[in-house]
Order: structure tokens, then sequence, then C-alpha cells
């Protein structure tokens, strides 16, 4: 099968989107499949770079989201190209230009456009053009324009799929959790604790993701204040990067804890697992998580976590082996803790890799294919395929999205 993946953000972008394309991505071709990537320039990759099966459109950063960037050019060229690797079906994973995109270029070549919503943007909207673009009443409206005449839609979780219904989405939905693929540890997690000057007795907790105000980071070092009372040694490692990094680092300098937490910015993906497993638990405050990445490539790495109810994570979550779920300040406490004095044993382990059959990259890849082959072999059965793109409605989506996309906020 040829498989176009239409995206607003890719590598060398750090986001969990695009992790989890590039999962899908080797995932398929794994299977035997060509994937074929269609995204936006990038400032960090050069003009003349040669990337196999990667097309890059120009484009410009987008307003409020400074990590993310919009395709200003390129329709025909799109079409052209898509036309040259005989795509069976586009795949889009954003909804903006890429998005919109991956839309025409279906409706061109009559063949069928499924999409992954990734991101609840009833959490984000302050990041796009400081809400004033679109607000969380907004989002559902907007969702539900983008969607029609898709034929078919992923939501990584159920959370993700009442949301959609919500907004009123038609469109056939099938909840397909997002795999991870984790790169082999890369050095003994021994000399990373080394390199930090931790001993290898010494409690180490984990704060791994974007550090955006959302994800409530602020919460996690709190905690880790009071914790420090009972175990003076433990040390707490911050790393990612984000618009709240400034002030996360400011209410570290208030609590005079330089010395016992440590910001590393961004960690490369070959790092990530001995970044895992230099912890004895891995540590999220966020209560906007939708598909959480980062949990399971926690327990991909063979380390627990604590993080707050979702009905994602209460889907995951059936062992304390896998990790615990808290609700409140107090219950957080008590969960870090548990983790921090509970050595690690093969039986834990065991069930950590038990779970991880389900979410892995290969059964997450067989799943993507399973739905392609649902669409296409529906597509392919209807004669009455609408020609006309877009609709109103998607024409009004169009204009709202896009419209001003050089405007500085």
């Amino acid at each position: 099968m040829n498989i176009g993946l239409f995206t607003d953000t890719y590598f060398p972008q750090v986001s969990g989107v695009a992790t989890s394309i590039k999962t899908l991505k080797d995932a398929l071709e794994a299977q035997g499949h060509q994937v074929y990537i269609f995204t936006s320039t990038d400032p960090k990759v050069s003009k003349n770079k040669f990337e196999p099966h990667i097309y890059r459109f120009s484009s410009v950063p987008y307003i409020g989201f400074r990590d993310r960037r919009l395709a200003i050019r390129g329709l025909i060229q799109a079409v052209e190209i898509a036309k040259s690797v005989q795509l069976d079906i586009v795949h889009t994973q954003t909804e903006f230009s890429l998005g919109l995109l991956g839309k025409f270029v279906a409706r061109q070549l009559k063949i069928p456009a499924i999409h992954t919503y990734h991101t609840m943007y009833e959490d984000y909207t302050h990041y796009v053009a400081k809400g004033l673009l679109i607000g969380p009443k907004g989002v559902g409206t907007l969702m539900k324009a983008y969607m029609l005449s898709l034929d078919g839609v992923i939501a990584p979780s159920q959370l993700v799929q009442e949301a959609l219904i919500r907004y009123g989405v038609k469109t056939p939905i099938r909840i397909i959790p997002t795999g991870v693929s984790l790169p082999s540890s890369t050095a003994d997690n021994q000399d990373l604790r080394q390199k930090f000057g931790f001993t290898p007795e010494q409690p180490v907790i984990l704060s791994l993701g974007r550090l955006a105000f959302e994800k409530n980071v602020a919460l996690t070092i709190s905690a880790f204040s009071e914790l420090l009372q009972t175990y003076p040694d433990a040390r707490l490692i911050i790393a990612g990067d984000g618009p709240a990094r400034h002030a996360l680092e400011e209410q570290v300098n208030e609590l005079s804890l330089n010395a016992q937490i440590t910001f590393v910015g961004m960690v490369e993906h070959s790092e990530i697992v001995d970044y895992y497993q230099m912890s004895n638990v891995f540590v999220s405050s966020s209560d906007t998580e939708t598909q959480g990445l980062t949990f399971i490539e926690a327990m991909a790495a063979d380390r627990p976590f604590v993080a707050i109810h979702s009905p994602y994570l209460d889907n995951l979550v059936d062992n304390d082996a896998i990790g615990t779920l808290v609700s409140d300040y107090d219950e957080l406490m008590v969960g870090i803790e548990k983790y921090l004095t509970q050595p690690l044993s093969t039986s834990d382990s065991m069930i950590r890799q038990q779970k991880m059959k389900d979410v892995d990259a290969k059964t997450f890849a067989k799943r993507v294919l399973s739905f392609y082959e649902d669409v296409l072999s529906d597509y392919h059965q209807t004669d009455d395929v609408e020609d006309e793109y877009p609709t109103d409605d998607e024409a009004g989506y169009m204009k709202r999205i896009l419209r001003n996309p050089f405007r500085r906020n």
C-alpha cells in the first residue's frame, strides 16, 4: 500500500504528534508498505538535504504555535507528487495547512482520506493568537467542519472519541491507541546517574515532556519540595522545554532547590530510554493528556509512573506495577513515595512487558492498517463520491484557520 501522511509538524520538531507519526511510518514500512511524509519546511533542515520519502513545502511559523509551521505554497506540487507515487490513501495528522492540503490531494486523486485527531484544542486555544483566533467554544465547530467529507477518523483514546461525538462529527471513528517504539538504551543508566552526580541508591524522580503551563509541572515541583523532608537526598530531573520553563525555574529559585532539581532541556529521542531508566519513577501532574505517549514510554523503559486520573489512563493502568493514578495533591505525594521505597522487581517488569504488547508499534500499525483496509473497501464500493470541494462549511473553516498567517500578537 502507498500511504501519504500529511502533517504540519515532523522531525526535527519535537512533539508527541511528530513522534507518533514517525512511529507509524517506521512500523508500516517494517510491514512492507511505502509511506510518504508531506510536511512543512524547517529551519533546522537544509533545503538541499535529501530525505527519502519526505516532501517539505515552504512554510512560516504559525501565529501562537511557535513549534508549528504553516505551509504557504505547494498545492499543485503535492498533487503531482501524490500521483507520481500512486497514493492509495491520505492520512492527515494535523488540521492546519498540510491537513487541508491532504484533503485536497485525496479529492483530486479520488482516494479516501482519514485523519488522526491528536490534540484536544480546548486545552490549547490560548496558544493560537492568544485565544483571539480560536476560543474553546469554537473548537467543536471548527473540528466538525474540518472532518466533513473525511472517510474515517482515528481517536487515540475514548476521551478523544467522546469529544468528537460531542462536537457533532458524523464520520466513522475508531479508537486506536498510539503505539511506542523506543530505541535501545545507548548507555548503562548508571553512567547517566554519574553524569548528574547521583549515587546508585539515590531516589530520582523524572518529569519529561513539553514545559507548557497546562502540563502543571509546578505541582510536581511542589510535591517534590515536600518529599525532600522525608527523602533529603532525592533528586528531580525535569526534561523538556517550552513556554513555562522560565516560570518553573523561578519557582525552583524561590524554593531554593537549584541543587536538588535539574532542568536538562530537550532530550534526544535516542536518549529517552536512559532518562527513564535512570529514574525510580516517572511523574506527570498534567490533567490534559489524551493519549499519553510518555506513560507508554516509561512502561516500555520498565519504569512505573504516577499520573492524574483520565479516561485513557484509567483503561491503561490495571496494576501498581504499571503506575498509580491520583486525584489530588496528597495522593500524588503518596504515589511518588510508594515507588521511591519500592525496589524494582522481576515480577513487576513482566507485568509491564505484557502490557506493552497492547500498545507497541507493531500492534499500532496493524490496527491502523486494518482501518485503512476497511475505509478503502467502503470507499470503492461507493459510486457517488462527492467531487465538489470545498463545501460551504469546509470553506468557512479554511478562511478562519488560515487567515492572516503572518499576523503577530
